[in-house]
């Protein structure tokens, strides 16, 4: 999971796909935090993607570093713990300018039940579960 973690952090932008009803969505997120032992992501109440990941928390993540990409399948748990929201916006006090831990509308979830796979064109795809 650690590896997981820090592939994404360096990539810096990585993709969240979603679905609603039968249409799949995906969109940019930055937000990736390592909590209690799992990888925390962040959105806000108001955005569809927080309706989304309630609706269907079913959730895949696509990273690319410019030579190797990475695909998390999980399951996307909602923390509705303030300690989880304080802990991702103190990793990114860029965000404390829209989002407050207590605002109403910060939203943390934590990936449960992955299967990572790392992949490039030149090596054989490995897998991580946690």
């Amino acid at each position: 999971m650690q590896e997981v973690y820090e592939f994404l952090k360096k990539c810096k932008t990585y993709y969240l796909a979603t679905v609603e009803g039968t249409q799949p969505r995906v969109r940019p997120f930055g937000t990736v935090d390592l909590f209690e032992g799992k990888i925390y992501i962040q959105t806000g109440k108001v955005k569809s993607v927080s309706r989304q990941l309630l609706e269907n928390p079913q959730v895949e993540i696509c990273a690319f570093d410019g030579t190797h990409w990475l695909r998390v399948a999980a399951t996307a748990v909602e923390d509705d713990r303030v300690e989880a929201r304080r802990h991702m916006l103190d990793a990114f006090p860029q965000l404390q300018s829209m989002y407050q831990p207590d605002d109403g509308n910060t939203q943390v979830f934590y990936l449960k039940d992955a299967t990572a796979t790392f992949s490039s064109f030149t090596e054989a795809p490995r897998e991580i579960r946690f």
